[in-house]
């Protein structure tokens, strides 16, 4: 990796995507979701995307918006439906998207293990359901376990709270969800922040996410949505 690149604008962030690219998107419903880049994207064009998220979009915004658009060709997640999830619910329906169930633990540690070079491991989550379905299993003092194979993007588009110049992360409350592990996990992460602040400026025991696992940042203002149970 090299130097983390602060840029101006989020197109200049997007740029270089490419279609058929795994991307990993931030966010926990629209918490910490990083709208500007997903909105960038859009507008840049690329296609046939596998995205990585808990969720598949919430109302025409965000990721919603990415799959309304019709760049998205595969969805990994942990919850996608919900009461305002009707974009991904028609394109599902009529055959336009494919969908892969991922329980969330599973979710967060499969991209965890990519970040940390880890093979495969073993979960209980999933035993006995669906979700299992022609995956090894195995039976550890006496408890049945699934393969589990990581998840790694090519990209990962992020919110943060603060960024220094060296592309050190703080995240804010519940912002702070899959940022972390997808950073690690992909190959390019960029990273949207509401504010970049001299080397020095942040507490190294605050840094989440250090520097070396991002390379682009882009400043964006912070776009508030309202939603049950987000803070």
């Amino acid at each position: 990796m090299g130097r983390t690149r602060i840029l101006e604008t989020a197109d200049e962030a997007v740029a270089g995507i490419e279609d058929g690219s795994t991307v990993l998107v931030g966010g926990f419903g629209l918490a910490g979701m990083p709208f500007d880049l997903i909105d960038a994207l859009i507008r840049q064009g690329a296609k046939d995307l596998t995205i990585v998220s808990n969720n598949a979009g919430n109302g025409e915004v965000g990721l919603a918006a990415l799959l309304q658009a019709g760049r998205v060709r595969r969805v990994l997640c942990s919850f996608p439906r919900q009461s305002d999830s009707y974009v991904f619910d028609e394109l599902y329906r009529s055959g336009r998207i494919e969908l892969e169930v991922v329980p969330q633990g599973n979710l967060a540690e499969r991209m965890r293990a990519a970040g940390a070079g880890i093979g495969a491991f073993f979960s209980p989550t999933a035993v006995g359901t669906p979700l299992a379905e022609g995956k090894e299993q195995r039976t550890i003092d006496g408890r049945d376990y699934v393969l589990e194979h990581p998840i790694k993007g090519d990209y990962a588009l992020i919110g943060a709270h603060r960024a220094d110049e060296m592309g050190n992360l703080v995240y804010r409350k519940t912002a702070r969800n899959f940022g972390p592990v997808m950073a690690t996990a992909a190959s390019t992460t960029i990273v949207q922040v509401g504010e970049v602040v001299p080397i020095g400026s942040l507490d190294p025991e605050a840094v989440v996410t250090p520097g070396i696992f991002v390379d682009r940042v882009v400043r964006a203002d912070a776009r508030h949505y309202t939603v049950q149970g987000a803070r």
